[in-house]
Formats: structure tokens, C-alpha cells, sequence
């Protein structure tokens, strides 16, 4: 049965007062939420988004991974207005979102905004996630170089997030993924400083704790202005194991999750 074995870290970085990153690890389910910066309570919408998200994947193991996906996508917006509804300060709040979720055999991808899913394989990286940013979507149609939106201010500028107004539309996609691959989840705090060459040698490390700190630590140094969360799994088969994880960042504190006993199982696979 495929599934992972990870190491996980989410750092609050050398600028800010607190983490508005949140995030997921088990060995079926991986994910990473950015709260959206300069939005009121984004570490409310990420850390509501990763625990919906962690709470219904681990509340219907082996289901179809696009189906749960999708339908945790829309249960988070669903929370996120509902938190806007009862606290109104919070209007604006929204959240990116990267989850990838495996039933054992397949693996399916689930991405809003512009935290990335990597992969690593046979010492070359992939990303798999397609950013929903301004200077993204202008590399795209031709407008910008990949170099020239490096370097654009408006690199940052999000077009698609998990929100309480707009029916998010996530990015649904099936992921050919085997034994003896390497994935790479990760908030922006990372690759806005850090280019993916360097990210490559970082996973080359055999261990995924020195990676994942080495990770974090590579973006810091680089000068991230940003909170840091980092997911570094591998692709293992090996016998079913109980899916609960690690928990990262904003949702290490409840009081950040619009309601906890929110969800429900599915009515059918």
C-alpha cells in the first residue's frame, strides 16, 4: 500500500509576530495553507482550511482522494464565510491551499493560490502545482519572463484562494507518483528566496528531518520576510498503518478553527 513517511516544520521566521502558515502530515494526506498576508485573520482561514481538510481525509480513509479533496475545498469556504459571519473583523480572510491525498494507490492534488507541491525523482524536481498569481498568470500569456517575474513586486499578488465571497475552483489533478519518490510541500516563505536549484540539493539529503530544517533554514538566511512551512515526504509501499500526523503551524491552536466539530462524513464514496 503507497503512502508516506515525512518530516514536517513551520517556522513564524525572523519578521513577523506569528504564524499565519498551517499544515498537515500523515502518511496518507499532506498539506500546507499560507493565510493570505496583509488579510485580516489569515491564520484563521489556513488553520481552519488544514484541519478541515486533515479532519476529512482522516475521517474517510481510502475514499476516492479528488472526491474528498474537493469536497473539503468547499466545506473550508463554507467555514471560512461562516467565520466572517460571526466575527466581521475578519472579513478578507482567505487562505492558499496545496493538499495531495493518496487511498493507498492513487494520489490526487488539490491546489489554490501559490504554495507548491514539488516532486523529486532520480535527482531532478518537478514542480506539480501551477501558481494562481498575477505575474504566473503574465508568464503564461507571454507578457513576462520567468526571470522578470522573479524580480516583479507583484510576484505576491494571488488571484486564486480559499476566501469567503468567491466559490473557490481549486486546480483537481491525479499525480503519477511510485515508490521511492520524494515530495516537497511548502509555503511561499520558501520559494520566494530560495530557487529551485537549491531546493533539488536539499533533497538530495537521505534524511527528511536535515532536509526539511536545512529547508527552512536555507530560507531564513536568504532573508524570507514571510512564515516558512515545509513538508518534506517519500513515497514508501508498505503495510496499511493507523493516518493520524502532525499538525503544523496556525492550527496547533484551536481557538484558530472557526468550528472543530464542523465536519461531516460523507453520505457515499
Amino acid at each position: 500500500m503507497l503512502q508516506f513517511r515525512y518530516d514536517a516544520l513551520s517556522d513564524t521566521g525572523r519578521v513577523r509576530d506569528h504564524n499565519e502558515d498551517a499544515g498537515f502530515a500523515g502518511p496518507y494526506l499532506l498539506c500546507v495553507a499560507d493565510g493570505v498576508g496583509g488579510a485580516a485573520a489569515g491564520e484563521v482561514a489556513a488553520a481552519t482550511t488544514s484541519y478541515v481538510v486533515s479532519a476529512r481525509a482522516l475521517a474517510h480513509p481510502g475514499y476516492d482522494p479528488l472526491r474528498v479533496l474537493q469536497r473539503a475545498v468547499g466545506e473550508s469556504h463554507a467555514q471560512i464565510a461562516a467565520g466572517v459571519e460571526a466575527v466581521p473583523a475578519r472579513t478578507g480572510m482567505a487562505t492558499t491551499l496545496t493538499a495531495v491525498l493518496t487511498d493507498g494507490l492513487r494520489f490526487g492534488l488539490a491546489h489554490l493560490g501559490d504554495s507548491r507541491a514539488y516532486l523529486f525523482r532520480d535527482g531532478g524536481l518537478t514542480q506539480l502545482s501551477h501558481d494562481h498569481t498575477m505575474v504566473q498568470a503574465m508568464v503564461d500569456s507571454g507578457r513576462l519572463t520567468t526571470a522578470e517575474a522573479a524580480a516583479s513586486p507583484y510576484r505576491n499578488v494571488v488571484l486564486q484562494a480559499l476566501d469567503a465571497q468567491t466559490e473557490p475552483t481549486p486546480d483537481l489533478l491525479w499525480l503519477d507518483l511510485r515508490a521511492g519518490d520524494r515530495l516537497l510541500l511548502c509555503s511561499d516563505g520558501l520559494t520566494d528566496v530560495v530557487p529551485d536549484h537549491d531546493l533539488a540539493e536539499i533533497l538530495r539529503d537521505p534524511s527528511r528531518s536535515t532536509a526539511t530544517a536545512r529547508l527552512v533554514e536555507a530560507a531564513l538566511e536568504a532573508g524570507s520576510r514571510d512564515n516558512v512551512t515545509c513538508i518534506v515526504a517519500d513515497v514508501v509501499d508498505a503495510p496499511p498503518i493507523v493516518g493520524n500526523g502532525a499538525v503544523l503551524g496556525a492550527v496547533l491552536d484551536l481557538a484558530n478553527v472557526v468550528d472543530p466539530v464542523a465536519v461531516r462524513p460523507l453520505r457515499s464514496a
